[in-house]
């Protein structure tokens, strides 16, 4: 029987959560502040925990940043529970370590099907470090996947020249040795600028990007613009913990951003009852590598803006035109999947090409997170 954890100071929330776990037939502890729920935790050795933000004595957010500083105790799973107002304690919480989040007022569904994930993770893991064969075996296998990794980025396309002008590095460019990048765009904006007037399709898209703006910045974006229709985001993992690197925390941004797609439908739906419109629908893509955040001046306005260039933006963008081409939702280059492999579904496997070259990236349908 699996161990839970729960901490928050509402007691009435608490025992509702409690409640509910129990009912799952999980045995739970339960604490009212960070440091009394900090104590269960190392001296229960609890399988899961499950608090929230905004708490007296110790918030969730120090309890966290005190857990993973606790090598007893560091790996143990946490999710962190908290409204939509909070949203800075949350993308601070993703970045220091936390498992996963659930927004107030909690739909139980959602908080069983998130402590089962975390659940069979550990698992997972255990089962891994039981197993030194399996183990070393899997170890040969990344490092084979790193290696072909490398060799498709080095032959991938410098720059995407429609997009990403060619220029020599700046002293006073953002260098990242190691990056995730994220590209979504409305792959069928031009069949619903058909069909919407230019008022209403306004309306629409910017239902999608205010949710996609929300997903993103939780998850800890560490710099994201507009192109076009599409929207670029940079995960970098200079403050990750080995339990949520930019990766992951990348991955789980384009599964929500497909969620935001699927909630616009049903808005379109409500909204436009009478009117035969096309599917809103967007596609992802995903990459790892080296970026540089180039600093270019504006000679119209006189200012600075960042711009986000090398072969691993220019990857991901093309590893969202192909995926959308071959009816995927997400594609991720091989690159990031060696870093999430073991908490992701994949579906189909396609080698895309690059337009006017030889050379081919290896792309992966992500389908969403293993349970």
């Amino acid at each position: 029987m699996a161990l839970i954890v729960v901490v928050d100071d509402d007691e009435t929330i608490r025992t509702l959560i409690a409640a509910a776990l129990r009912f799952e037939g999980y045995e739970v502890l339960e604490a009212d502040n960070g440091a009394t729920g900090l104590a269960l935790v190392r001296k229960h050795r609890p399988d899961l925990v499950v608090s929230d933000v905004n708490m007296p004595v110790m918030n969730g957010f120090a309890m966290l940043q005190t857990l993973r500083a606790d090598s007893a105790i560091q790996a143990t799973p946490v999710i962190l529970l908290t409204s939509l107002q909070e949203r800075e304690n949350v993308r601070s919480g993703m970045s220091s370590g936390a498992d996963d989040y659930l927004i107030k007022p909690l739909v139980f569904d959602e908080l069983r099907e998130a402590t089962a994930t975390q659940l069979n993770k550990q698992l997972m893991r255990q089962f891994a470090q039981a197993n030194a064969v399996e183990t070393a075996l899997t170890a040969a296998l990344k490092e084979q996947q790193a290696r072909l990794s490398r060799l498709y980025e080095n032959r991938l396309l410098a720059e995407l020249s429609d997009k990403w002008p060619s220029a020599e590095s700046a002293e006073d460019d953002n260098k990242l040795a190691h990056a995730t990048v994220l590209f979504v765009d409305v792959v069928n904006f031009p069949a619903l600028s058909e069909k919407l007037t230019s008022t209403e399709l306004s309306t629409v898209v910017r239902q999608f990007y205010n949710h996609a703006g929300d997903t993103v910045y939780l998850f800890g974006a560490h710099h994201m613009q507009f192109v076009g229709e599409g929207l670029l985001a940079v995960f970098t993992g200079s403050a990750d913990t080995d339990t949520v690197n930019c990766s992951l925390r990348a991955t789980r941004a384009a599964l929500g951003l497909i969620n935001s797609a699927h909630r616009v439908q049903g808005f379109m739906a409500s909204h436009f009852p009478d009117r035969a419109l096309p599917c809103f629908e967007v596609c992802v893509g995903l990459n790892s590598g080296a970026v540089t955040l180039a600093k270019l001046l504006d000679p119209l306005r006189g200012k600075s803006q960042i711009l986000p260039v090398g072969d691993t933006v220019s990857t991901s963008l093309l590893l969202q035109k192909h995926a959308y081409q071959a009816g995927w939702k997400i594609a991720a280059s091989a690159a990031l999947l060696d870093e999430v492999t073991v908490s992701v579904k994949t579906g189909r496997r396609k080698q895309f090409s690059l337009p006017g070259r030889s050379s081919a990236v290896d792309g992966v349908e992500l389908l969403g997170l293993s349970s």
